[in-house]
């Protein structure tokens, strides 16, 4: 215990404060059944509680998704991860900010602050174990030497399974306006933006190039949540397991410009996607990063496929 609280002061912007990690977020969907079969496929250890299921992956622990069932498909809220003695100081800021905090969800234990968004989506600040990377993840891209296979026959690989939580992007109605809410609130820092289209943040205390993202919308919702393979080679595995179950509907593989990540997007159930990611760009705690605004046609992906023509399609809102 004391060799990971030096850790984690070691790597810890001193003298700032901002959540370190995004924590975990929660769904509503109206068959979690259904959900839980898609979430299986997709390589995620589905835990199963009186009320509903906790998504996690191999090897870990942590619980970074919540689905319980309602009427319809809902981003119900998301959870970020602060030190404990940062959580009086984030008090404070929200009464000066003006924002008002309100009770948490029936049904739901926490040790946290909630409010709520521009977009009226809750939002939670919690103390909470630092669960985003000390440093950027290992990225594997094996290559065979000579006389040597590079590759297993299928009927030998193992499922595709993350090794981590990478992020999420959810919409918003102005990306801007809710970038700037999030960074004076949790103190996220920008990293990029694509126009007015989508905006990326990360964390002081070291994270992803983006920890969350915003896409433009009507309304908000879930765009998609992202989890790390750690390799070219898993997101490919993942993607052929999930047209095998029966969910071939997506985008990729590709790699985008903002975060450099390579992707492969698989639909879910109800119009929001699950993607499989690897190699993206961190930020460490003592760096600050570039940001930049950039042109929306120029900086969405580097190579893949087309997209689908409703890949920001907000089905939430119809």
């Amino acid at each position: 215990m004391t060799a990971i609280k030096g850790q984690i002061a070691a790597y810890r912007r001193s003298g700032e404060t901002g959540i370190h990690s995004l924590d975990h977020f929660a769904l509503v969907v109206p068959d979690i059944e259904k959900a839980r079969t898609f979430y299986a496929a997709f390589g995620l250890e589905t835990r199963p509680t009186r009320k509903q299921i906790e998504l996690r992956v191999a090897r870990n622990a942590h619980c970074w998704g919540l689905v319980a069932e309602g009427a319809r498909k809902k981003l119900h809220y998301v959870s970020f991860g602060a030190f404990e003695d940062d959580m009086q100081k984030f008090r404070e800021r929200l009464k000066v900010l003006g924002v008002e905090t309100v009770q948490p969800p029936k049904g739901y234990e926490s040790n946290g602050i909630w409010f709520h968004d521009p977009d009226g989506l809750l939002l939670e600040i919690r103390a909470a174990e630092k669960t985003s990377p000390f440093a950027k993840t290992a990225f594997e891209c094996p290559s065979a030497g000579p006389n040597e296979r590079g590759a297993l026959p299928r009927k030998q690989t193992r499922q595709a399974q993350p090794v981590r939580f990478s992020h999420m992007a959810i919409y918003a109605r102005d990306v801007g306006r809710s970038a700037e809410f999030y960074a004076r609130t949790l103190g996220l820092r920008i990293s990029d933006r694509a126009a007015d289209v989508i905006a990326f943040c990360h964390g002081i205390h070291g994270s992803d190039h983006h920890l969350i993202a915003f896409v433009k919308s009507d309304g908000p919702g879930l765009h998609h949540s992202s989890w790390d393979m750690g390799s070219i080679g898993g997101i490919g595995l993942g993607a052929m397991q999930m047209a095998a179950s029966g969910h071939e509907r997506g985008w990729g593989l590709g790699r985008h410009v903002l975060g450099s990540n390579y992707f492969h997007y698989v639909r879910d159930p109800w119009g929001s996607f699950a993607e499989y990611t690897a190699d993206m760009d961190y930020v460490p705690f003592d760096r600050d990063w570039s940001a930049g605004v950039h042109d929306a046609e120029d900086s969405f992906y580097l190579w893949a496929n087309a997209p689908p023509e409703d890949f920001a399609r907000n089905y939430e809102i119809e």
